[in-house]
Parts: C-alpha cells; sequence; structure tokens
C-alpha cells in the first residue's frame, strides 16, 4: 500500500516508517520537524516536511498524492507543557487533526490508525486500565487525544472514515537506527542516560509521596518496536475492524525508582539524584491492560521487559552521545 505517516520524524513515527518500508510498503513521510529529526527519516520515504495546521497546503499535498491510508502520529505530547500551555495541544491534537480528517475526506481516504494515549483515562478507579475504563483525562494532552477519538468516530458516521485508535503510555527502548532524543529531553530514561553521559549533573525525582510501594510514580513501558509494530498490525487489518480502540500494555508497570535503578544496573554507573516536588498532571499509577490487543490483533511484545528495552535504548545513545544532532 501506499502509506502517509505524519510525525514520522519523530521518536515512534520514525520507527513505524522504518517497518512499513521493510514490509514493503510505499511511505510518504510528513513532519514539520519541530520535535522530529529529518535524520531519523528512512531513506526510502518520501519526505515532505508541511505543517498540519496549514489546512489549505495538506489538503493540496494529499490530492496531489493519494494514498491508501494514513498513520497518525503527529502531536504535542509532553504532559507539563500542556499543563502549562493548554491552548497549544487543541490546536495541533485537535484542529491539526480535524485539518488531516478533513483533507482525507477531500482526496477520498478512508483509512487511518491513529496513535493515541492512555492518558484519555486519567486517574484510574481500577487496574490495570481496560478500554472499557472511566475516561476522565487530568491533563490537556490526554483530553486533546480524547477529543480527537470523539471527532473519529463522527467522520466514521458521516464519512465512512474507518479507523483504530492505539492507545499506550511511556515508549522506550531504541531499534538498531532509531532511538529516543528530543531537545530539550523530557522523558525520565534519556534523561537518566545524560546524567550517565554527564551531560547533566543529577536527575530530578518528581514525587516521591504518591501512594505506591516506594511513593514514586508507577508507569507503563513499552517497546518503540512493540507500538510501531501494533501500528503496522492494526494497518493491516483495518478493513475487518470498525472504529476500535486499543491499549497497550506490561500489565504491571514499574515505578520512577525501579527505572533509576535499572537504568544504573544497565549502564554500570551510579546516577546521583534528588526528590523534588509532584508535576501537576501526573496521576501516581497508570498501568495498561493488552488483552484485546493481544486476542484481536495478534499483538506480542518482543521486548517485553524493562530491562531489555533499557538496553536497547542505552546501546543506541552509546553509539549517539548526542543524539540526532551529531
Amino acid at each position: 500500500m501506499k502509506i502517509l505517516v505524519t510525525g514520522a520524524a519523530g521518536y515512534i513515527g520514525s520507527v513505524v516508517t522504518d517497518q512499513l518500508i521493510e514490509q514493503g510498503h510505499q511511505v510518504l513521510a510528513l513532519d514539520n520537524l519541530k520535535n522530529g529529526h529529518r535524520a531519523a527519516v528512512h531513506p526510502a520515504a518520501t519526505f515532505t516536511q508541511l505543517e498540519l495546521l496549514d489546512a489549505d497546503a495538506l489538503t493540496a499535498f494529499l490530492r496531489a498524492n493519494p494514498v491508501d491510508a494514513v498513520v497518525h502520529l503527529a502531536a504535542e505530547a509532553l504532559v507539563d507543557v500542556s499543563m502549562r500551555d493548554p491552548s497549544l495541544f487543541y490546536r495541533v491534537n485537535v484542529v491539526g487533526g480535524l485539518n488531516l480528517l478533513d483533507a482525507m475526506v477531500a482526496a477520498n481516504v478512508k483509512r487511518i490508525v491513529f496513535s493515541s494515549t492512555a492518558a484519555v483515562y486519567g486517574e484510574p478507579v481500577n487496574l490495570p486500565i481496560t478500554e472499557e475504563s472511566r475516561q476522565m483525562p487530568v491533563n490537556p494532552y490526554g483530553e486533546s487525544k480524547r477529543a480527537f477519538e470523539r471527532i473519529l468516530e463522527r467522520f466514521q458516521m458521516a464519512h465512512g472514515i474507518n479507523f483504530v485508535a492505539l492507545r499506550y503510555f511511556n515508549a522506550c527502548g531504541a531499534t538498531e537506527r532509531c532511538g529516543e532524543f528530543h531537545v530539550p529531553e523530557t522523558h525520565i530514561i534519556p534523561i537518566l542516560f545524560e546524567v550517565v553521559l554527564g551531560q547533566r549533573k543529577r536527575f530530578n525525582l518528581f514525587g516521591t509521596d504518591y501512594d505506591t510501594s516506594d511513593g514514586t510514580c508507577i508507569r507503563d513501558y513499552i517497546h518503540v518496536w512493540d507500538i510501531a509494530n501494533a501500528h503496522v498490525l492494526a494497518l493491516a487489518q483495518l478493513d475487518r475492524l470498525q472504529a476500535r480502540v486499543f491499549n497497550m500494555g506490561n500489565g504491571a508497570g514499574y515505578s520512577n525508582q525501579q527505572v533509576i535503578e535499572t537504568v544504573q544496573r544497565v549502564t554500570g554507573k551510579e546516577i546521583p539524584y534528588i526528590h523534588a516536588p509532584r508535576r501537576p498532571g501526573d496521576p501516581a499509577r497508570l498501568v495498561a491492560s493488552s488483552e484485546r490487543i493481544r486476542r484481536e490483533l495478534g499483538w506480542t511484545p518482543r521486548y517485553p521487559e524493562l530491562a531489555t528495552m533499557v538496553e536497547t535504548a542505552w546501546k543506541w545513545r552509546q553509539k549517539h552521545p548526542k543524539g540526532y544532532t551529531g
């Protein structure tokens, strides 16, 4: 198939693009390069720098480049930033997504796989979180993703656009070619690597007074290859699925303290860190069930253990200490 991947220069989008090309698909890679890296895009993909908020340009692009389906990963995704600047998240994640759907209607594209988030659930009542769990997002990031899922439902009814939405939490790990690198860095594992590499003095452990076994937040971690693989599996089976939503999770979760200890074991380095106040919008526990996606899509994680995820990420970061910048 000919596939449009939005956010193709991003951490997950680049691995999705790689897997699609490995399976013989033709990929049109779209990214505004605000947070993504041109070097992360597979050389066999056709890259275009384009902003989803430019509705006219997006519609013209899709009309000139007809595709069989869209994999939509382009988004603003930092929870703490969403608390400070909610407008940015509603513009990019909702208005930008709506522009994409309008362009799809104009170009008669009827298939989309959406990279959503388990943040749509907010503070869970029961764990692990299932697809039927109550949805009460506690931050604008989760709210913006939930809003777009509702828009997808309406476009499915009005225009026959079939969709699958994938909800997951923390992506981590790396492939041989692609790894995680942001400027500035905000995710726990690459930040810990920066401390190990001497690129920052210490790690700030946000929140040590949560109602968890060690007082720190508990989160799900999924390897980036496994997340990308779920997108590819959903795309391959999209025609038999109707407006379906799937969680991805490891079913148990790891605390921030456990992540620190795992990175120390993998790197062989002691990591200096200090206790810091909680960040607004951070629930205590977020752990998702992946029973439905395993049953219906045949998704099985290749890298289920946190230590293995960290090992792949550390291997990539050692080869690229300055990420994609040098």
